[in-house]
């Protein structure tokens, strides 16, 4: 590491997180980020894993921390990387990204933790959204497994 950097940046390995695609009815629930990375954009509720932690346990952990809601874990959506290099071509930042849908069936979300603001948002209202394409993906596959459980 670097002195300029911090304990998440020029690591020697990759980090795990967790994101957690939370459904309510055709509303999906976004936080704006207060953190780097992405600072000030919004994005699924998540979060870095802890030792000794599963990732099942931190994606409730990071859903109640920074949503205050309780969730119940549907499933698992994609596990993707997050990759950002520097200038030299080195690899600055590097998360594995373990992303899962929940439903949260009842409760008003409020801020918490790494989120300055949470809010729903349907599915037209996320087109004028600047969110990374990987977490648009990741939504609409949550509402394309929410919609399968639904005609099951």
């Amino acid at each position: 590491m670097t002195a300029a950097s911090d304990s998440r940046t020029y690591t020697d390995a990759p980090l795990v997180g967790v994101g957690i695609v939370i459904l309510r009815d055709d509303r999906v629930l976004l936080i704006r980020r207060g953190k780097p990375p992405r600072e000030g954009q919004w994005s699924v509720p998540g979060g870095m894993q802890k030792l000794g932690e599963t990732v099942k346990a931190a994606a409730r952990r990071e859903a109640e921390e920074e949503t205050g809601l309780r969730v119940e874990l549907r499933g698992l959506l994609d596990v993707v990387d997050m990759i950002e290099t520097d200038a030299q071509g080195r690899t600055r930042r590097h998360y594995t990204l373990v992303d899962y849908w929940a439903v949260a069936p009842e409760g008003e979300p409020r801020a918490g933790d790494d989120a300055a603001d949470v809010r729903w948002f349907t599915r037209a209202e996320l087109d004028a959204l600047p969110l990374w394409e990987k977490t648009r993906e990741i939504i609409a596959l949550a509402f394309s497994r929410a919609a399968g459980t639904r005609d099951a």
